[in-house]
This record gives structure tokens, sequence and C-alpha cells, in this order.
């Protein structure tokens, strides 16, 4: 079960208010690495877990905290929200597209400048000067961002990259505010996702160690039924050789299991495709102008799905 308890995590309310802010905080929320994406990422690993109890418990510890910090970006967006002039906002707008008409300018443009540095509307219109479960733009958060596969080295990685993305527009976030409230919650975060980057790379070298998981992914596909001798091959596909100077294209590889092989002039493998014709009563365009006229199963014309009159 969960409980909730009433203080926030962390908090430092904003000095001012400021709607435009406010839109971009909800990218923080409900993006594809907001805190929305790692909160159901972290709860779904979790209760899908099987492995040892103490990687359930680490997958249900963050991600009950990230509910929390989904918690005090609402509560940051209903405070820059509040007392936002939204009506000085619309009055606002209309001296810059007059001027643009009378002095000749692009009235268009300047209306899509205007919008896209207006407070969302929906902040006002839908949500009643709160948060909501969307991005920065409106797009509503997608239960496709989150990753839960049952396999907890491929899981434990795409968390890592969760929060490497979600430390970075967090920090994005950061440099484009002047408020001492916003700085210092956004700094807490930040913080945390620093632990957070730390703590799957912990986790991921503690499952490999353990010996549950080894790379490559899935660990339990035999590598004799993998064509090993194309496995740790460096393919230089684009013009130039730079690529070969990585330590991916030369050594020993991570797994231990092979060495790197720079293929400066990879060779095509196999043929050059030479689809089959497609069924006639499918109409696709043909290689030539008798190649779909052949007998099919069940006669001449014969439909694709057949019909059946249900009498009176």
């Amino acid at each position: 079960m969960f409980y909730h308890t009433k203080k926030l995590q962390y908090f430092k309310p904003p000095e001012q208010p400021d709607a435009l802010y406010a839109k971009k905080i909800q990218e923080l929320i409900g993006g594809t690495f907001g805190e929305m994406t790692v909160m159901m990422q972290y709860l779904f690993q979790g209760w899908n877990c099987r492995g040892p109890a103490k990687y359930r418990d680490m997958l249900l510890d963050i991600g009950t905290e990230e509910i929390g910090h989904v918690e005090m970006l609402a509560t940051m967006i209903a405070h820059l929200l509040d007392k936002a002039p939204i009506k000085l906002q619309e009055e606002g707008a209309q001296d810059p597209v007059v001027g643009a008409v009378m002095g000749g300018s692009k009235a268009h443009d300047t209306i899509t400048d205007i919008i896209g540095a207006a407070m969302n509307p929906q902040h006002a219109i839908v949500s009643g000067l709160g948060a909501m479960p969307a991005d920065s733009v409106g797009f509503p958060w997608n239960g496709r961002f989150i990753v839960a596969s049952g396999n907890l080295l491929a899981d434990f990685r795409s968390n890592l990259h969760a929060e490497s993305q979600g430390r970075l527009q967090a920090v994005r976030m950061y440099e484009m505010s002047n408020d001492p409230g916003v700085k210092d919650t956004l700094s807490f975060m930040i913080a945390r996702d620093t632990m957070h980057q730390n703590q799957w790379i912990a986790a991921l070298k503690d499952l490999e160690e353990s010996g549950l998981e080894t790379t490559p992914v899935p660990s339990s596909f035999p590598l004799d039924l993998e064509k090993r001798e194309f496995a740790y091959q460096f393919w230089n596909h684009s013009e130039g050789t730079e690529s070969s100077q990585g330590q991916w294209a030369k050594g020993p590889s991570p797994d231990g299991k092979g060495e790197f092989q720079y293929i400066e002039n990879p060779q095509p493998l196999g043929p050059e495709p030479n689809p089959p014709q497609s069924d006639p009563r499918l109409h696709g365009t043909p290689l030539s102008p008798t190649a779909g006229t052949g007998q099919v199963q069940g006669g001449e014309g014969s439909p694709l799905i057949n019909r059946t009159t249900i009498g009176n």
C-alpha cells in the first residue's frame, strides 16, 4: 500500500509568479524524460521484479520518491501561476500585432511569436491554474514512454539513460530562471538526479557481479546461436575512418568475450532483394503486366475474404 505524507520532500516557493516558466516546468512533469515517466517506470519494474528482493525494494523506494517529485513540481506550477497576470498578457499581446500591421511587418509571424511566448492557455482553461500530466507543448504524458521489460540489466541501463536526460533537462531549466526559489528547488532535484545516476551505475555493477545477468542482454540466450564472427566487428558505414580511433574499434570487448575488429570497407553479405510477387487479389503493382495474372487458390477472381449472405 502507499501512504501519503502531507509535507513535501523539499520545496522553496518562487518569489514571483511566472506563467511562462510554469509552462516550461510541465516538461519536467509530463515530458518523455519527466518525473511521471521515471515514477511509472521504476514502479512497474519493481512490481514486475522476480529477482532478489533487494532489487524490488530498491525499485519501489525510488519509484515512490519520484511520486514526491511530481508533487513538488505540481506545487511549483501552482505557485508560478498564482496571481498570474493573464489579463495583462492578453492585453499586451494586442499592441505588437497592431504595431506589426501598421509597420508593414508580417502579422502572422508576430502572432506566432506571441503565442509561443505566452502562458499555456490550458493552465487557465482546463486545469484552473494547476499542473497537468502533459509536457511543455501540451502533449499528454504517454505510458509508452516507460520501459519495464522484466530483464533488470536492460531496465537498469534504460534507467541510467532516463536519469541522464532528466538531469540534463533540469539543469537547462535551472539556467532559464532567475528566481531564487525556483533555482533552490531545482537544485535539490538536480542533486537527487546525481544520486540516481550513480545509483543505477552501482546497480548495474551489482547485478553483473552477482552473476544473474551479464553483457550482452539477455545473457540467457546461448552465444553459439548467434553468428559469433560478426559479434565484435565495427563496420565503418560512413566516409572517413576517424571512428577507428575509439575503444569500440580495437582491443578486448567490455564483456570479456571477444576482440573488437575494425572493418574499414564492409561488404554486403546478402543478395540483391527480390521480393516475391503479391497475391493478385491485393491489387499491388506487379513486376510486369503478366506477373500478377496467374491462377490463385480458389480459382481466378476468388475473393480474398469470403462473403456470406444471411437470408431472412
